[in-house]
């Protein structure tokens, strides 16, 4: 690692102090090595750090100061990680199995591009505002939900950290992180770096642990709000947690989003998309577009460019600048890719590359990109997120069996027109039953809400709606001088 940091203890009210639980081994995907061991939090460490957090919001003074304020520090946090970011790439490369160049131009460049929308944005947003009707006049101020707890998965984790923790203590929340078992490293270099910022003690505490302890967090009753992205049986598990104290909770799950490429796309274009757009992080991305449809006219030239594609991708370690596809992050993820490959061959998917072990590759956790064709919009690895690199190619007769094919699924997160007509693409566009469509591979950029319709989550992050989750509406009755005054 190119970043030794302490991780031995957890950060808990401004301070490195010692862990009551057992550990959690850092295991690199690549070596099958242990990188590290870090805490793993008790159900008293959580206690502790949400005590902490606790006393911040009601008794500190983050939540009283002055927006600029606010804004100050974290554009000092935003200085601190644009600095650091080789050590970032490289540790989040260690933990998980990102290849070391998207590792630098996603894991370790996200942040600090979060941090300059979500600063872009606090400069208008309505935090006061006068509304005045016949019946009355109103003050209507968003105010700071409280303590957040804030769950991060493991494929993107400095990134969603980054894009919890900013808005939430940006609005005046105070937060408990949690990262995830597999990657609380990079956690650990986020607290060093918000350590230094200047954060108040108790703004930001950081607690990686197990199933239990997480739990725990979630169902805390210091804790008045959740932001957690995960799987959807996570977030089911979470909602119902939440559901009990009716806590506020925002939920980013999986996805199983398709591209639509029409007859008049440009092939050559849309197969090179593909290439971040249903590969990049080895395929450990919700919003990775792991269903194509394509025209019954057009599927074997398609087919063949993507053949081709996947050809063109080398296999190997993450640490390669010229891998493009490294290892999962766990024995258990490639055990799960696996099974869902067999699963495909089982139900009648025609394999048309991959599906196995890469030669030369006998240590990590490596499955070769797989693409399937003859798959029916029934079958399992059509309908489940398989969360690994595996392409499946489906038909359809005409745009209208597209659309429905595309909104036949339990998930609703993603999705992609491919067309060389705009205006026809965006008129797809709306009729496809997700939280983003891309035109083109076009992104829709950090200052557009994200989030999913159906079993891909509940609330949004990103933009100004990213903000509004962490706060609470209050609306203040107004003398009329008082209101003609403040408007």
């Amino acid at each position: 690692m190119m970043w030794e940091g302490r991780y031995d203890r957890l950060f808990i009210g401004g301070r490195w102090v010692p862990a009551h639980g057992e550990h959690l081994r850092i295991v690199s995907p690549f070596t099958e090595e242990v990188v590290a061991e870090v805490p793993s939090a008790s159900s008293s460490d959580i206690d502790r750090a949400v005590a902490a957090a606790r006393d911040a919001f009601d008794n500190g003074p983050w939540p009283r100061m002055p927006l600029e304020a606010r804004m100050a520090v974290l554009r000092e946090l935003r200085r601190l990680l644009a600095e650091r970011q080789e050590p970032i790439a490289q540790l989040i490369t260690d933990e998980m199995g990102c290849p070391i160049t998207q590792s630098r131009a996603i894991q370790a460049a996200n942040p600090v591009r979060v941090i300059d929308a979500c600063l872009d944005l606090a400069l208008d947003y309505p935090f006061r505002s006068i509304r005045t009707a016949e019946t009355g006049s109103a003050l209507v101020t968003r105010e700071p939900v409280g303590v957040v707890a804030a769950v991060v998965p493991w494929n993107v984790p400095m990134s969603i950290s980054v894009q919890k923790v900013v808005p939430a203590v940006l609005a005046g929340c105070t937060v408990v992180l949690k990262p995830a078992p597999q990657t609380a490293l990079d956690a650990y270099l986020l607290g060093e770096l918000i350590e230094r910022a200047g954060f108040p003690e108790g703004v930001v505490n950081i607690v990686p642990a197990e199933r239990e302890s997480s739990e725990h967090l979630v169902a805390h009753q210091g804790v008045d709000k959740v932001s957690f992205t995960g799987s959807t049986a996570a977030g089911r598990r979470i909602a119902a947690l939440c559901g009990h104290d009716l806590r506020r909770v925002t939920l980013e799950l999986g996805g199983k989003s398709a591209a639509l490429v029409l007859d008049d796309a440009d092939l050559d274009r849309t197969v090179e998309a593909m290439r971040l757009g249903a590969f990049r992080n080895n395929g450990q991305v919700c919003t990775l577009k792991t269903r194509v449809l394509v025209s019954e006219a057009r599927q074997a030239e398609l087919v063949e460019r993507l053949r081709s594609l996947i050809d063109s991708m080398p296999v190997g370690s993450p640490y390669d600048e010229a891998t493009q596809i490294g290892p999962l992050v766990s024995h258990r993820q490639r055990e799960t890719v696996e099974h869902y490959v067999a699963t495909g061959l089982k139900e009648g998917a025609t394999l048309v590359t991959g599906g196995g072990r890469p030669e030369g590759l006998d240590r990590g956790w490596f499955v070769e990109p797989t693409l399937f064709t003859g798959v029916r919009p029934d079958m399992t690895i059509a309908q489940e997120e398989i969360f690994g690199p595996v392409l499946a190619v489906m038909t359809y007769r005409d745009e209208a069996e597209a659309v429905e094919i595309a909104n036949n699924s339990p998930y609703g997160l993603s999705g992609a027109v491919f067309t060389s007509d705009p205006r026809r693409g965006l008129e797809l566009a709306s009729r496809i039953r997700t939280g983003v469509v891309e035109l083109n591979g076009h992104p829709v950029g950090l200052k557009a809400p994200f989030g999913g319709f159906k079993a891909s989550g509940i609330g949004r992050e990103y933009g100004p709606e990213g903000l509004d989750v962490y706060t609470e509406l209050k609306s203040i009755g107004l003398p009329p001088d008082m209101a003609t005054s403040f408007a």
